[in-house]
């Protein structure tokens, strides 16, 4: 047996790594404001020995530069270093964007020895990277800060809040490993992956083919099944790094601890959403395949319909009904059946909500959370996928991106 406890704050907790940030002038300092915390730039994230690094990227064809340069490595290759900067994506700059981070590498090499460091960025797409202001920051931070909560501010963008995790895993024998996490991801979600950078750090003895294994599996029963706004980024990325200093592993022990710290982040992403007031789970069942459980529970939480009506506090479950049928699943309206947590909304015996159910549901949409369930009345199959509302507060947030 194992325990999962969690811990407070976040990467510090992690044997043998050190995380930091400053603020080059890319992000404006709040007003009035020296705390350097509240307003960093450019973040990294180091292990005093080399790591094994596993990751997932964006499904969008348009793939960042760092991205392209992260894969120029040779399969299985060892980091210590991470880089991360906000405010400038470095997508759709070509081979001059991959340039870029190579400069930043030699200039960062020649103040602190890194092994194939890699690069992460967040932020507004088409632009090279400030090359000269990102090196300027090497002799701003200090590369041995334990400072999760200054990293996880640093990364954010749309974000209204840090997101970071930690769990201590004790193992029958007595002996124990850590895992953490910082995250970012507030808009341009979506299942296949989400608008979002994420970096995980352990030091189990973890072996690399479990590490690619795990993490896979991890993100498709977590970040895959959200949707904020239904876009995907050209930078999502999720990152694995294991320096093995605690010498201990168990396989069945990391994949629970894993999933947990990755699920806990993808709601964390969820309910800061642009915007979003409400997290909404939506399930379908009786489904003919897996597959199509899968397709009609996306389509649900990526529709903009569905999203508007759950801001509106609206029980119009013509829109559910409608995209389920849009979605191009197998389905039949007289065997569907929905419900807004346990109440039945619509059946083929309800089609028309009466004064006393439509007051229930309404008590419903008023929470901040809560579960929409059809059942397609086909099969056995069945898929959750995880979404939000969609405010006037997103249009002003994504209207003013730039400015």
């Amino acid at each position: 047996m194992f325990k999962v406890l969690p811990l407070e704050n976040g990467l510090e907790n992690v044997q043998g790594f050190f995380c930091g940030a400053t603020n080059v002038g890319m992000r404006k300092k709040p007003a009035n404001s020296d705390d350097r915390e509240l307003d960093g730039d450019v973040a990294f994230i180091r292990s005093s020995t080399p790591c094994d690094i596993a990751a997932v990227f964006t499904s969008n064809t348009f793939q960042a530069a760092p991205i392209k340069h992260f894969q120029r490595y040779p399969k299985g290759f060892q980091t210590d270093f991470v880089l991360i900067n906000a405010k400038n994506a470095n997508a759709m700059t070509g081979e001059k964007g991959i340039e870029d981070i190579d400069t930043i590498m030699s200039v960062l090499s020649d103040k602190q020895a890194v092994l194939n460091p890699v690069m992460s960025s967040t932020g507004v797409i088409g632009y090279r990277l400030p090359v000269d202001k990102i090196t300027s920051a090497f002799d701003a931070l200090d590369f041995h800060a334990s400072n999760s909560h200054q990293t996880a501010r640093a990364i954010m963008t749309t974000d209204s809040f840090k997101k970071e995790l930690a769990y201590k895993v004790a193992l029958a024998d007595g002996s124990a490993f850590h895992i953490a996490a910082i995250c970012k991801g507030a808009g341009m979600i979506n299942p296949a992956m989400a608008t979002m950078l994420c970096f995980i750090i352990t030091d189990a003895d973890i072996p690399k083919e479990d590490m690619d294994a795990l993490l896979t599996d991890a993100a498709q029963n977590s970040f895959n099944r959200i949707s904020v706004d239904g876009d995907t980024s050209t930078n999502d990325t999720v990152m694995l790094l294991s320096n093995k200093q605690s010498g201990n592993y168990d396989k069945a022990a990391f994949a629970e601890a894993l999933n947990k710290l990755m699920f806990e982040l993808a709601m964390m992403i969820l309910k800061d959403g642009e915007g979003a007031s409400k997290l909404v789970a939506f399930e379908v069942k009786g489904a003919k395949t897996e597959a199509e459980a899968k397709q009609a529970s996306m389509a649900l939480s990526n529709s903009l319909l569905v999203k508007t009506a759950l801001f509106g506090e609206d029980p119009n479950w013509g829109r559910i009904a409608s995209t389920i049928g849009a979605s191009g699943i197998a389905c039949n309206e007289e065997t569907l059946t929905i419900h807004y947590d346990d109440l039945l909304i619509y059946s083929n015996a309800f089609r028309e909500l009466d004064k006393v159910r439509e007051e229930k549901a309404y008590e419903i949409m008023k929470q901040d959370s809560f579960k929409v369930t059809c059942d397609i009345g086909m099969g056995d199959a069945s898929y959750i996928s995880y979404g939000c509302d969609l405010s006037y507060e997103y249009v002003k947030i994504n209207a003013e991106y730039r400015t």
